[in-house]
């Protein structure tokens, strides 16, 4: 056995996977897990880090998540956006493309790559799927995009929804790479209508957004979006999960086989209808928060797996962008990177949640739908040291003066949280400790295009020579 001295020993802890803990040493050399083994079996180390009575998790993969740069700076860039990752417990994250300009074209993908560049923490892009840019697929897939986002409902930066048979061309491009195409799955004409004509008659208070979006246009979208997929053998992702009724149509297109995975997001779990009279219009967020019946549906759904994973959809505003009067002048949206984890390991100790299931859907989930397992998104020897260690029993108030976002406005101000992200490691290295953003850190972030691998896919129904519309055979036929 070749000897070696390692990094960095973790020594104590309670090492946390998708289906197991157990307490464990973790051994760390060139930013790589070595070993985890028995406590006081790990190799001499350079440094020591005594984690006792703490977990050691491997750090969330958030990939939902709006930095605004270039072009919306003053909400948010990539050091600050990245700063609230890595004191979040968030090792990688994959960022979104309706920046100003859109990342539409592998020029507007290499200025965000430029522009990345003083992350803290490992980042994917993505590249734009939209009506006008489908000659430009394959220059972003070239240049690095690792998945593609398709706004079919309207959003921030007031890109138009593609059509049907745009969305069909682009899925069969992209079917050909592998990569996962993520759909904001909002049916536009439906909530296009419905707020004009709540506009038109006076309609301006909070609830109205939520009575402008009724769970028929995320029915309606994720159920086009899983036929298109099936029928050309691309993998989609479902973001932003706000309703039970859009649960069915993922459920029934799993079932048929197709790649198809979902998230959620804090709000939609922890949220609903009657926190607007207290929020008002910091609560707008597309979609909108629901009732309490649908949030216990997405928790059922988030336990037994047909929701994959967690995400944040981390998109901060200034406190006047947030605060308006009339809730349609009011940006949709707020920071979340940060408070993702120490929001739902407050759910692991009121036991909504184990630890465990955290793991799976905050870590290994997103690790395996977009291709970077098993590098990342797990606490084993040969990945990447991506290591959130929580204190389960430190208890904190969530206040918006103290995020590191530029976007100093959250739903749960106030909210008190059990279980905090005491040191962040992105391959191996602090880029959080003690509680302390290490501001040596910034740049450190990668992307992560060369551990990724997400081979061609095939249509689940591909064409074998079947005449569907000949009789089909008797059952009792010789």
């Amino acid at each position: 056995m070749t000897e070696y001295t390692a990094d960095l020993v973790l020594r104590g802890g309670t090492v946390v996977t998708g289906n197991a803990r157990f307490c464990a040493d973790v051994a760390i050399k060139d930013g790589l897990i070595a070993a985890v083994g028995a406590p006081g079996t790990m190799p001499a180390a350079t440094a020591v880090v005594d984690v006792t009575g703490k977990w050691v998790l491997p750090g969330a993969i958030d990939v939902h998540v709006h930095f605004r740069e270039p072009g919306y700076t003053h909400k948010e860039d990539w050091g600050t956006g990245s700063a609230a990752a890595a004191m979040g417990g968030t090792t990688t994250v994959f960022e979104m493309p309706n920046t100003h300009p859109p990342t539409r074209s592998a020029a507007e993908l290499r200025a965000k790559q430029d522009a990345a560049r003083k992350s803290h923490v490992d980042f994917g892009l993505y590249g734009l799927l939209a009506e006008d840019n489908l000659e430009e697929l394959e220059g972003l897939v070239a240049a690095g995009a690792n998945a593609f986002k398709c706004f079919m409902g309207n959003t921030f930066g007031n890109l138009p929804s593609p059509s049907t048979g745009a969305m069909l061309e682009a899925f069969e491009i992209l079917a050909k790479h592998g990569l996962r195409i993520s759909l904001h799955a909002e049916e536009f004409s439906i909530m296009a209508r419905r707020t004009q004509r709540l506009a038109e008659a006076g309609r301006n208070a909070p609830l109205d957004h939520l009575k402008a979006r009724p769970a028929i246009v995320a029915v309606e979208a994720v159920g086009r979006a899983a036929a298109l997929a099936e029928w050309t053998g691309a993998r989609v992702h479902v973001l932003h999960i706000s309703s039970a009724a859009e649960l069915r149509p993922l459920a029934e297109a799993k079932a048929r086989g197709v790649d198809i995975t979902g998230e959620t997001c804090p709000c939609y779990l922890l949220l609903n209808s009657g926190d607007y009279e207290r929020l008002g219009s910091v609560i707008r967020v597309n979609p909108p928060v629901r009732e309490a019946s649908d949030s216990e549906a997405i928790w059922h759904a988030l336990r037994n797996g047909l929701v994959d994973m967690i995400a944040t959809d981390h998109a901060p505003h200034t406190p006047e962008e947030k605060t308006q009067a009339v809730i349609w002048q009011a940006d949709c949206g707020f920071p979340g990177v940060e408070t993702q984890m120490p929001l739902m390991l407050t759910e692991v100790s009121k036991g909504r949640l184990t630890i465990e299931d955290y793991a799976r859907i905050s870590a290994e989930a997103p690790a395996r739908s977009f291709g970077l397992w098993p590098m990342k998104g797990r606490i084993a020897p040969g990945a990447h040291a991506d290591i959130a260690v929580v204190d389960p029993t430190r208890r904190e108030v969530v206040r918006a003066s103290a995020l590191h976002s530029r976007g100093r406005v959250t739903p749960f101000e106030g909210h008190e949280i059990t279980g905090v992200p005491i040191h962040t490691l992105v391959r191996g290295r602090f880029v959080q400790r003690d509680r302390q953003l290490v501001a040596e850190s910034k740049g450190w972030g990668r992307q992560v295009t060369d551990i990724q691998r997400m081979p061609p896919a095939q249509p689940v129904n591909a064409d074998l020579g079947i005449n569907v519309l000949a009789p089909r055979p008797r059952k009792d036929a010789a």
